[in-house]
């Protein structure tokens, strides 16, 4: 009996080996899988310049779940600038999705092997970048200005940009160098981008405003957009603008009209005037667009840095001011001439996007901001 009952015992301790053996050493996809980190969220801001995208970025920037980076594929643009706009489109998007997947050895084509953290172009207005692990000096959930922030966090390695890329479950990028969206028709394909866009536009006439008191700043850029023949003279600064607005034309059409079905809800339209008209319901379409939530925090921040004193007049200043009275400083300031001329090259562009032409400097002055707006996107 004592050994009929200890060969039981044996017998069980060498299944129970058996099954512990067995169950241990399976492969890892008969194992109860783990919950797997949701694929981040990619945000690209399409925009041009002078057309309040940096504070639109900022709006992104800010949040504690966005990495965020600002025009990287300037580095292209200065590295390539002897090439057109069309031909630069390649590069710039294969940087931008390599930055998506937060790949930076990107640009290691683009920038010195001895690079730093603070040779990144604007690196100091990604909170991301000024926040743990890229620095240590903030927490993620503070506003970080970049003044500050340049001061404080300059001293990081290059590396401490992919490194703080991995840690957020949104990617945006602000990018003025696309001109064309079905350019980025393969980024929205692309199995490993979950890709957003949000097309900013803004008035012609307030762009063109803006870019007169910024021109030396723009100057390379004009000369890559339409050549550097068609930059001179009189009509140079009204040349950029008609290839400015008819390509602010067929990203809105491709993205808004008869779109394919990889597009479908992938795609906002929002105009810089509604944006200060009502700060915190744009704010709120665009993180509902992006999946974020705004934050008590971000809220009245956004708040603030709209309704301040500032002029906003230094190019990528991005620091508090009336936005409303800023955005339609070019009805005091600009000439009807030059008005008329602009109206000229981009007609198609305001009466697509809902910018009412104006007939005399009378009108110019008087007409209300309501009886500007031809169109509410919503």
């Amino acid at each position: 009996m004592m050994k009929s009952r200890s060969v039981q015992v044996l017998l069980i301790l060498a299944v129970l080996a058996f099954l512990l053996i067995h169950f241990h050493f399976l492969p890892c996809s008969n194992k109860v899988p783990m919950e797997e980190k949701p694929s981040p969220i990619h945000i690209l801001i399409l925009s041009s310049w002078r057309s309040g995208s940096s504070f639109t970025g900022q709006i992104f920037s800010q949040h504690p779940n966005v990495f965020y980076l600002m025009e990287p594929a300037w580095h292209v643009w200065v590295k390539m600038y002897q090439n057109s706009a069309e031909v630069l489109h390649m590069a710039v998007r294969d940087l931008v999705r390599s930055v998506f997947l937060c790949d930076m050895s990107v640009f290691d084509a683009y920038m010195s092997s001895q690079k730093k953290k603070s040779d990144l172009f604007k690196w100091e207005t990604s909170r991301a970048l000024c926040s743990p692990p890229a620095c240590d000096s903030f927490s993620r959930s503070d506003i970080i200005t970049a003044g500050t922030c340049r001061t404080i966090c300059g001293k990081y390695p290059f590396s401490k940009v992919e490194e703080a890329c991995k840690t957020y479950s949104h990617v945006a990028i602000k990018e003025v160098r696309f001109f064309d969206l079905k350019v980025l028709y393969p980024l929205l394909t692309d199995p490993s981008l979950n890709l957003k866009i949000i097309h900013l536009v803004r008035d012609p006439r307030a762009v063109f405003r803006s870019r007169e008191n910024t021109m030396a700043d723009l100057q390379r850029d004009s000369n890559i957009v339409v050549g550097s023949q068609k930059t001179k003279g009189e009509m140079g600064p009204y040349n950029t603008m008609q290839v400015i607005c008819k390509s602010h034309v067929e990203i809105y059409k491709a993205g808004s009209q008869a779109i394919p079905s990889f597009l479908k809800d992938r795609y906002l339209l929002v105009r810089y005037e509604d944006i200060v008209r009502d700060p915190l319901a744009r704010a709120a379409q665009m993180y509902r667009f992006a999946e974020l939530h705004f934050t008590p925090e971000l809220q009245k921040w956004v708040h603030n840095i709209t309704h301040g004193k500032g002029q906003g007049a230094q190019a990528f200043d991005i620091g508090s001011r009336d936005a409303l009275r800023v955005s339609q400083a070019w009805r005091k300031t600009l000439p009807f001439q030059k008005i008329e001329k602009v109206q000229n090259v981009c007609k198609d562009a305001m009466d697509l996007l809902g910018y009412r032409l104006v007939q005399s400097e009378e009108e110019q002055k008087n007409m209300s901001l309501d009886l500007l707006f031809v169109q509410n996107f919503s």
